[in-house]
């Protein structure tokens, strides 16, 4: 009888036989990886659970790194070799992503491999921040008026949520499917009491949510702010409300990643006491 073994280095898709491995290498860097850990944490390995493949790259035998290939693809703790096989086995199977995100220098490698089968892309974020806190704004008071959003409040935080991601991302999320995907996101944060704002006479002048959540970190993501109240200082104040939540409810580390071309809120995060540790990089299709 023929036994199928990996090579001394292979890469595979990885299934829910995988998960204990898997979980380790992400717990290598909780923070960087919160965002694929919190996918394996809610769907496990299996991909028709996990809404996409979960690429193992072995080195004698050992998973020494993994790539995400989801809505997004995100490479996790891998080097040069990890990243070529990952960028063969992506050319292959052609993009089904919607952008490429991951450490800076591991995205950048991948995309520069992806680029002249992918490319040209829509817009590359090369440098974005990755900013972390653990521990409450010792120098911004929390804003008072900063609560959960209800789930009968979906209806009113949608056009500030459209708005925010519309502005960041570069085109609407009510493209193709008139929405529907995004709203069901919306939904799923709200009721999971992750989303935040502070409404005013009906309106959304500040929000955020808690994104991608393990029990070692959590991420901060939709940062926004109405145009009209810009220069204010809601942000700051905003955010720290959302931090003190993040940190006494969710998770000991908070992190969140930021353009950066965006001064002001790179400023305004470093004043509620997040400190950049390393940097992200986006490729939008």
């Amino acid at each position: 009888m023929v036994r199928h073994v990996l090579s001394s280095v292979s890469t595979k898709v990885l299934d829910g036989t995988d998960l204990s491995a898997v979980q380790a290498l992400l717990d290598r860097d909780p923070v960087t990886n919160v965002f694929v850990a919190s996918r394996v944490r809610l769907a496990g390995v299996d991909p028709w659970r996990l809404g996409g493949e979960l690429w193992g790259y072995y080195e004698s035998g050992r998973l020494t790194s993994l790539c995400y290939a989801g809505a997004n693809l995100v490479p996790v703790e891998a080097g040069p070799d990890a990243i070529r096989s990952f960028a063969e086995r992506a050319r292959r199977q052609g993009r089904r992503c919607s952008s490429i995100v991951g450490p800076a220098q591991a995205a950048a490698d991948l995309w520069r491999l992806l680029e002249p089968v992918w490319g040209p892309a829509r817009d590359v974020r090369p440098v974005q921040p990755l900013m972390v806190a653990d521990q409450p704004s010792r120098e911004v008071a929390p804003d008072p008026l900063v609560r959960r959003v209800r789930p009968d409040e979906l209806d009113l935080v949608m056009p500030a949520c459209v708005a925010m991601f519309t502005e960041e991302v570069g085109v609407s999320p009510l493209i193709g499917d008139g929405g529907t995907l995004y709203r069901a996101r919306v939904a799923e944060l709200i009721a999971g009491g992750r989303a935040f704002a502070r409404i005013e006479d009906g309106r959304v002048v500040f929000k955020a949510e808690i994104g991608a959540v393990t029990r070692h970190a959590c991420q901060i993501q939709g940062v926004w702010v109405a145009p009209e109240r810009r220069g204010e200082g809601l942000s700051e104040i905003g955010m720290a409300a959302v931090l003190r939540h993040a940190l006494s409810e969710v998770a000991p580390i908070a992190s969140l990643y930021v353009n950066s071309y965006n001064g002001p809120a790179r400023a305004a995060y470093r004043r509620v006491g997040f400190a950049e540790t390393g940097a992200f990089m986006s490729v939008l299709f």
